[in-house]
């Protein structure tokens, strides 16, 4: 197989869904010989910032002068983007050559796009010889593919309400589902989680005898800045390249990871580490500022959590511009109308539109739960075409671009396509 037959072969496997469980995984880790027990791994789980918490951590390790292998997903625009060595995707020819060793066994046992692309990853970074490797789990974490490993810690970011139908329909629930990443006798750092989340999983840490380090426990937090107190120093981040102040908390996280996992040689690698997330990490969709003038942002929120972050700092400067707009877009199984609402009259224009998945939302499904809520929704079935021509008029408004990355992703392959 070539490239684009091994991804579209590699792609077909979305036909197998979501398969939560651990035997078939392990079935297949260990057909490759189980590359992830090589492996000093950072596991990531939570219903947000587990992107951004992810390439922080990375970012910090690099500039530390460790070799790191970074293990995200979705992509936006390319599948490399989600396999990452110092920053660098994962190249065209391992692909294929892994795809096309694994050619048999794929067809005798179906598994998911998800397992077949953590064995890549795994198997990428052991024959690459990382020093550390960054793991974000993809759903859930209990019955997640990736969670096989023993890591050197484990990390919380957040828990919200977040696919109820797999997950439980209860913060307690979800937060269960997300402690089981925690291993014997290792660290769990955990995010600013609600106190029913924390009492979960305390218990599993006491469980299974691993530290459990809060960051609310040594950390304060100002409208502009995070101050982690640590037992023999203070870590004060005032600024990431991130936009947000929620961002100052993801980073404070990842800072507070790497603190406590191990013993930093350079004095300003946090820092660094932190300035640098963008170029070491690849990261995208965090309030990314897509043109200037007139403002075009692009913001992968997803679920009603993060939008709500995003609109609590975007209405800093909603007031800088004459009129604001919006396209949404969002997966079919997530609350939208509670997203919804959550707009509140910010946007002069809202607008829905859809992208090519099968769980992504219709145009018409979102505009009918808008009708309920008496929101007024426009559909927008090119919302390439809509973004060149509102950067054309050069006013001083503003577009947002928010929802699924997925939708994202469609949105800025179909950019590029028109520029070259």
């Amino acid at each position: 197989m070539n490239l684009e037959e091994s991804l579209q072969k590699l792609y077909s496997l979305h036909q197998f869904g979501v398969k939560l469980g651990l035997e078939k995984p392990k079935q297949l880790f260990n057909y490759i010989g189980n590359p992830q027990e090589k492996l000093q791994c950072f596991h990531i789980a939570g219903s947000n910032a587990k992107g951004s918490v992810a390439s922080f951590i990375n970012s910090i390790l690099i500039e530390e002068g460790y070799k790191v292998g970074l293990y995200t997903s979705p992509h936006f625009v390319k599948f490399n983007e989600r396999i990452r060595i110092n920053g660098d995707m994962i190249p065209d020819d391992y692909i294929m050559e892994f795809m096309n060793g694994l050619n048999t066994y794929i067809e005798e046992n179906e598994p998911t796009f998800f397992e077949l692309t953590t064995a890549i990853a795994f198997k990428y970074f052991a024959d690459n010889h990382v020093d550390y490797s960054v793991i974000e789990t993809g759903l859930g974490g209990r019955l997640d593919a990736t969670n096989v490993i023993d890591p050197v810690a484990s990390v919380l970011t957040t828990i919200s309400l977040e696919h109820t139908n797999i997950l439980g329909n209860s913060i307690e629930k979800i937060a269960a589902e997300k402690a089981e990443i925690i291993k014997n006798k290792s660290k769990a750092i955990i995010g600013f989680l609600p106190e029913s989340a924390i009492a979960i999983m305390k218990r599993k840490a006491k469980a299974v005898a691993a530290e459990l380090i809060e960051i609310k426990d040594v950390s304060v937090v100002g409208k502009d800045f995070i101050r982690l107190n640590l037992a023999h120093e203070q870590f004060n981040i005032y600024s990431t390249p991130l936009l947000g102040t929620y961002q100052l908390k993801n980073a404070g996280l990842a800072a507070l990871t790497i603190l406590s996992s191990i013993k930093l040689q350079k004095q300003y690698s946090v820092f660094d580490g932190i300035s640098r997330v963008i170029q070491n990490s690849g990261i995208q969709g965090r309030y990314e500022i897509y043109n200037v003038t007139p403002k075009v942002i692009f913001d992968s929120s997803h679920n009603s959590e993060g939008i709500e972050n995003f609109i609590s700092e975007f209405r800093k400067e909603k007031d800088q511009y004459e009129k604001c707009e919006i396209v949404f877009g969002a997966m079919k199984d997530k609350d939208i109308q509670s997203m919804l609402k959550k707009f509140d009259n910010l946007f002069d224009k809202v607008m829905a539109t859809s992208f090519d998945y099968e769980r992504a939302a219709k145009i018409d499904d979102i505009k009918q739960i808008a009708d309920k809520l008496s929101i007024k929704v426009e559909g927008l079935t090119s919302p390439e075409e809509y973004i060149e021509k509102f950067i054309e008029r050069e006013e001083n408004n503003c577009l947002v671009i928010l929802g699924s990355i997925y939708l994202l992703g469609d949105i800025k392959t179909k950019l590029m396509v028109e520029k070259t």
